[in-house]
């Protein structure tokens, strides 16, 4: 079967967000252009590892000084709106890429599913291949980039409060606190 590849060259809207209440929400990569939105589901840990690594990349195209890289986003590219409805999951991220495009002058985001069944190969982010599984490929500005970081990072953080003696996410209800030896905070 051959591979389904979403590209988004560039986005109007390329955001990371949630569905429901802190403590149970689904974290989202969502793409929007050319009168089509795809949203494909990840982990928290995912979305932090993205922001951190995007933004690495982008302190060393500026240290190499391969190109623009603002320290932060304008102004005009913030975006605290929702993720964009009805939110239909195309597939889980499984694999993700991250790569400078010194042509175009912009980064390229990959998330891939995972390989599932013997039929469909492993694919390596980033490359161009007819077979394998489901993929979303974003290129973005730099100024986009770096309001995906900002964004991805006030989304982490409007989780749970920490625990303030273990540092565990609390509940609504509390918490079973290992520094209490177990007993409720």
């Amino acid at each position: 079967m051959p591979r389904q590849l979403f590209v988004f060259d560039p986005p109007e809207r390329f955001v990371a967000g949630t569905v429901g209440q802190p403590g149970d929400r689904t974290f989202y990569l969502q793409a929007t252009g050319a009168g089509r939105t795809v949203s494909v589901a990840l982990e928290k840990v995912q979305v932090v590892v993205l922001a951190e690594r995007l933004g690495e990349l982008l302190e060393e195209v500026r240290r190499r000084g391969v190109g623009e890289v603002p320290a932060v986003a304008p102004p005009e590219l913030e975006d605290t709106a929702p993720l964009d409805a009805p939110v239909e999951e195309e597939f889980r991220v499984g694999t993700m890429g991250l790569a400078w495009d010194g042509e175009t002058a912009k980064v390229v985001v990959e998330a891939l599913a995972p390989a599932e069944g013997e039929d469909t190969p492993e694919v390596e982010p980033l490359t161009e291949t007819e077979e394998g599984p489901p993929a979303l490929r974003v290129l973005l500005t730099a100024e986009m980039a770096r309001a995906f970081i900002q964004r991805a990072q006030r989304v982490v953080a409007a989780g749970r409060p920490p625990c303030p003696l273990c540092a565990l996410p609390l509940d609504p209800e509390g918490h079973i606190c290992p520094r209490q030896n177990g007993h409720r905070r």
